[in-house]
């Protein structure tokens, strides 16, 4: 069945992470994305081997000259026959081609028009560089995470890049589609990493500036907490535990077979002053087994336990098998597209190589 953007054309102009990242989500909800790559990308694309990119799964992709005017005109072409326009440039690079907001929405007043950025389109950062760590670092992201008295911990580019950034954008132009029924209009999106990554951040800022947050590193559920961390085990893995309420807590000390511990016990659990003692008591216990050993001892339990997992291992475990949560397209093992939809599934395509199809195929297709 088709996903629930089908009949959504969508024009990528393929930058990095971001940009792509959030194509990919409207390709797996079942929009049609045209990858636009620039011709010298194309032509050192290894056809031999089977396309693997995930970022590029589900799209069919096109070689543009973004600096020949007859490309440009084609281009042009194009939007006028889509719904979504993807701009991962910093703000006037696509004004400057020709291709800007002025210019394909007013050719095309349905169109919705994202432009994907670390710094937004305005402000005094607006025209510099950056990288996900740089716009995570002015949201105030960064400095909450990692251990105490030790540096940030930068979280790759989860943060900026593909959640406060891909994400985001995907999340704006779906609202703006269903918008457009009402008004029949499109509209131009202002996707800024660093306001998306703010934005996750969400409660954490007014828990900071109040007092209930602390510092790094010592709080409930950033590892300051012994009932909420990660420890290795026996065969040098690792388990996560994040037993906060009471009764989950009581179960972990129970599984553990801690419940006479005076460091570990139950009316102990919200007693600061003993948390890092018992971290270290509790990283005791858990490198007396294996992992194996300790999933069998919890299996079925509340006590809010999991194995850390290696991406490769994620496969072969019995839930995220039973769900299918990830999947291997051309060899290659991948998450599958989320969330699941009861009549409109959407679904992780297989990816196409940069400049795979021809521009006169896909105005064809787009009569």
């Amino acid at each position: 069945m088709a996903g629930p953007l089908h009949g959504v054309r969508v024009i990528e102009l393929v930058g990095q992470g971001p940009g792509p990242y959030g194509a990919m989500i409207l390709a797996d909800l079942g929009a049609d994305v045209i990858a636009v790559e620039r011709p010298e990308v194309v032509a050192r694309v290894q056809r031999t081997r089977l396309p693997t990119n995930p970022l590029m799964r589900g799209k069919r992709s096109i070689a543009v000259d973004l600096k020949s005017a007859v490309d440009i005109a084609t281009l042009l072409e194009l939007t006028d026959r889509a719904d979504v326009f993807v701009d991962p440039f910093r703000p006037g690079v696509c004004e400057r081609l020709g291709i800007g907001p002025d210019i394909v929405c007013a050719r095309n007043e349905r169109m919705i028009y994202g432009r994907m950025t670390g710094w937004g389109q305005e402000g005094p950062l607006a025209h510099t560089a950056g990288h996900d760590i740089d716009y995570i670092s002015l949201s105030g992201a960064l400095h909450l995470i990692g251990s105490a008295g030790q540096p940030p911990t930068p979280p790759i580019n989860l943060l900026g890049d593909f959640a406060g950034g891909g994400l985001v954008l995907a999340m704006g132009v779906a609202s703006a589609l269903v918008e457009r029924f009402a008004s029949g209009k499109g509209q131009v999106i202002d996707a800024a990493m660093v306001d998306g990554a703010a934005m996750i951040l969400g409660p954490f800022f007014s828990a900071s500036t109040s007092g209930f947050w602390g510092e790094r590193g010592t709080n409930h559920i950033d590892g300051g907490a012994h009932f909420y961390n990660v420890y290795e085990t026996a065969d040098h893995k690792w388990i996560s535990v994040g037993a906060i309420e009471p009764q989950f807590y009581a179960e972990l000390i129970h599984r553990l077979g801690v419940t006479q511990d005076a460091l570990l016990s139950a009316d102990k659990q919200n007693d600061r002053t003993l948390w890092v003692a018992a971290k270290v008591r509790m990283a005791q216990v858990f490198a007396e087994r294996t992992r194996e050993q300790w999933e069998e001892i919890f299996k079925g339990s509340d006590a809010c336990f999991a194995p850390v997992l290696s991406p490769s291992e994620v496969a072969s475990h019995p839930h995220t098998a039973a769900r299918g949560t990830v999947v291997t397209i051309n060899g290659v093992v991948q998450a599958q597209a989320a969330p699941r939809f009861s009549r409109t599934p959407a679904n992780a395509g297989v990816p196409c190589h940069s400049g795979e199809h021809s521009v006169d195929d896909v105005m064809s297709s787009w009569t």
